[in-house]
């Protein structure tokens, strides 16, 4: 089974790679704006117990400066990665031992080593539900902390860091790797959409971004076509800053001019510069590179970025697919991920969050595979004044749903938020008008922090 087919199984097309066509004039200029404005326009000691909610979402002290969003495209089981259940019938308890992690009484799977020896960096969601077992809109859900309506496009947690937090003069305050997926700037302005690097970094390999490399083109060159924009941006006058497409996509242009003329942004996507020491935390497949990729980022001045893996959709053949690729995977460039942080001092100011859209059936099906199912599912949570070496939440005795108190993807929208100090009950204005608040039902988890 490929880990990566180009459809999930309802037909939904992944978008794992941006896909531009031949460009002109300069080249490198033209790339790297049509690249952001084309876009942008489309029982233990250690299991917590007691209340999980405070019952307000009021926005927490800030203890993040950045964040990272890493997103498991296709959903993955919860019952073969960090909820198993040994003791599950075996219609259910599928192929995998649990181990122990260097946390007393927390235990994940048997092909996860890596990360059950750094389980002290990290708290486990167990007993996440919701009702929404079709990807796209499972992925709308966990990507904005927003039940999907048809009258509402909701923003991404990208947009809306970038928005809240803004960025640094020369670097996108909002990238994705490779690419960002699902909505991305919903309601908000063009401006705050993703720059996507339209490819994972190979190990050993310089990772020459589209746009960022001056090949065959001088900075006077760059400086030449930015008067020449200049000139007719003062032509079209107050019409094209009033309108808020071509506001927001002016702006892209600008950050496209001053990425292109920095060294900053250029050395900021330069896995080379990476020590050993930290290099090494990583395993050699693209999502390891991709999270090295991130800590880098993040250590540079970028405020979010998202990092996709996808391959989850095991509806037949789950455990090979899972004990061959996905969880060695996810195992080698999540670990690295944390420890990198800690390592460079950034764990404290860098909120993690790791999720699928849903979880899969704990019934194996007759393919020895496991089927949409979003009633329970398992989320991280990481860094930012997140507590780790902690279990938050629980499922029943055989994975098929919360055990008392479910866990929402609101509720983790406002604790996620709320590591950055962002107040979920600000509204903001769609273009028509309406006030929309950033999370309209979730409540901060308070035994997270």
């Amino acid at each position: 089974m490929k880990s990566n087919p180009p459809f999930y199984c309802d037909g939904v097309p992944r978008r794992d790679f941006l896909r531009i066509g031949a460009l002109t004039g300069f080249g490198v200029g033209l790339t790297l704006e049509s690249f952001l404005a084309g876009k942008a326009a489309s029982a233990s000691p250690n299991v917590a117990g007691g209340p999980l909610y405070a019952g307000e979402a009021k926005a927490l002290p800030a203890k993040a400066k950045a964040a990272i969003f890493i997103r498991l495209g296709g959903g993955p089981s919860h019952m073969d990665t960090f909820d198993l259940k040994p003791d599950a019938p075996d219609t259910h308890r599928g192929e995998f031992h649990p181990i122990a992690t260097n946390v007393d009484g927390i235990q994940i799977s048997e092909h996860l080593p890596k990360l059950a020896k750094c389980a002290d960096k990290y708290a486990i969601l167990r007993g996440v539900s919701h009702t929404l077992a079709a990807h796209e809109l499972g992925s709308l859900y966990m990507g904005t902390g927003n039940r999907p309506i048809a009258s509402l496009s909701f923003p991404s947690f990208g947009a809306v860091v970038s928005k809240e937090l803004g960025s640094e003069r020369e670097l996108p305050g909002f990238v994705a790797v490779p690419s960002q997926g699902s909505n991305s700037t919903g309601y908000l302005g063009v401006e705050y959409g993703p720059f996507e690097t339209g490819a994972s970094p190979v190990a050993g390999k310089p990772m020459e971004v589209r746009g960022l490399a001056l090949r065959g083109v001088t900075l006077t060159d760059v400086d030449r076509r930015q008067n020449m924009v200049e000139k007719y941006d003062t032509a079209f006058g107050d019409f094209a800053n009033e309108d808020k497409i071509l506001s927001g996509m002016n702006q892209f242009g600008q950050k496209a001019y001053q990425m292109m003329r920095s060294t900053k942004a250029r050395e900021a996507f330069d896995l080379s510069h990476e020590p050993g020491s930290i290099s090494g935390l990583f395993g050699s497949t693209p999502f390891s590179q991709s999270c090295l990729l991130a800590s880098r980022l993040v250590e540079s001045g970028v405020r979010f970025v998202t990092v996709q893996l996808g391959g989850w959709d095991t509806h037949s053949d789950n455990f090979a697919a899972l004990k061959n690729t996905r969880l060695p995977d996810l195992d080698a460039g999540l670990s690295g991920l944390l420890l990198a942080l800690e390592a460079k001092g950034l764990l404290a100011t860098t909120a993690v969050y790791v999720t699928g859209e849903f979880g899969r059936t704990p019934k194996i099906n007759p393919r020895a595979g496991r089927d949409h199912y979003p009633r329970a599912m398992f989320c991280l949570l990481a860094g930012g004044g997140i507590r780790g070496g902690q279990v938050v939440g629980a499922s029943d005795a055989k994975g098929e749903g919360p055990k008392d108190k479910a866990i929402t993807p609101d509720d983790i929208a406002a604790t996620f938020y709320g590591q950055l100090g962002i107040d979920v009950r600000k509204e903001y204005l769609t273009p028509s008008g309406r006030p929309v608040m950033i999370v309209r039902n979730g409540e901060v988890i308070r035994d997270l922090v």
